[in-house]
């Protein structure tokens, strides 16, 4: 059952992570194109399962210490190059830039191939479970930037 884990969320590469996902009829618009706002559904599953292979799922994170830790995507500038269509196969990359203090920065590429369909820059806030700033522990950045 590990392996079926492991390859259903990607893997991990240098500073960052790899996940290959299909395009199916339901993130596409009427023509046929996947529709802008699902490109965010294929990023955030990026960076969920980056997490997931760096072995700090999300749920336990929460309860891991007394503050507890959460985190939010603070800004995101998407470019948006070229469309994907039903049936591809996209594989979306996260690398991490910068990971301490209280935010993350990730790098996040939708290609289709060798193609670029989607280039996007996100800004994490790290958060404890009350929604106030908190810095992101050592040993969780850690993770992220090996």
């Amino acid at each position: 059952m590990t392996d079926i884990t492991v390859s259903l969320s990607g893997e991990l590469i240098e500073l960052g992570h790899r996940l290959v996902q299909r395009v199916y009829y339901e993130d596409t618009d009427f023509s046929g194109l996947v529709y802008h706002a699902r490109y965010l559904h294929f990023l955030e599953r990026g960076r969920t399962d980056y997490l997931r292979c760096l072995g700090c799922e999300q749920s336990a994170l929460l309860t891991a210490d007394e503050e507890g830790l959460v985190f939010v995507v603070h800004r995101m500038e998407i470019d948006f190059k070229t469309p994907a269509r039903m049936d591809d196969v996209l594989t979306i990359t996260t690398i991490t830039e910068k990971a301490g203090g209280a935010k993350m920065v990730l790098n996040q590429e939708i290609r289709r191939g060798e193609t670029l369909l989607v280039a996007a820059k996100v800004i994490i806030a790290v958060i404890n479970a009350k929604g106030r700033p908190r810095r992101l522990p050592e040993t969780v950045a850690e993770k992220f930037l090996k």
